[in-house]
């Protein structure tokens, strides 16, 4: 089910933080007590899994209570083209499993997530980058939780 905010989120149990790409998909998770965040290799798209299927196991295997996905919005606040496809994500995300989902504008987060990273090869920055920014997005989530 998809929360249009987050004062019907669940207040206790792991949440996802998932940054979603067409190539690569970051994901972060908190531990029980949302006091830690904890950085996820990157999903890559697999031969007989898709990156859905993939984030379901996720969910299922750490007992996931709620998910909060970036949603990539223009500076005036409007929709990207990238959003629509993280929205058809989603959906096809909660065929398969039933956690409440929210959506946080990613703004900035990937340089922010960067620059926590501090200076690091360009190849490291590629495959670590996408987790990083889902951790960034979940720290914010659990910040905008604990304030409700």
């Amino acid at each position: 089910m998809i929360l249009q905010n987050f004062k019907v989120f669940p207040v206790k149990g792991r949440i996802l933080g998932v940054d979603w790409g067409a190539k690569r998909t970051g994901v972060a998770i908190s531990d029980e007590s949302r006091q830690m965040v904890f950085v996820r290799p990157v999903i890559n798209p697999e031969k007989n899994k898709t990156i859905s299927q993939q984030i379901a196991d996720l969910i299922k295997n750490e007992k996931v209570v709620g998910v909060v996905f970036g949603l990539p919005l223009h500076g005036d606040g409007t929709e990207s083209e990238t959003a629509t496809c993280v929205r058809a994500f989603v959906d096809e995300l909660l065929k398969i499993v039933d956690v409440p989902v929210c959506f946080l504008d990613e703004y900035l987060t990937s340089s922010v997530a960067q620059e926590s990273m501090g200076r690091v090869r360009v190849s490291d920055i590629k495959q670590k980058l996408d987790s990083e920014s889902a951790r960034v997005i979940l720290e914010n989530a659990i910040a905008m939780i604990n304030r409700q």
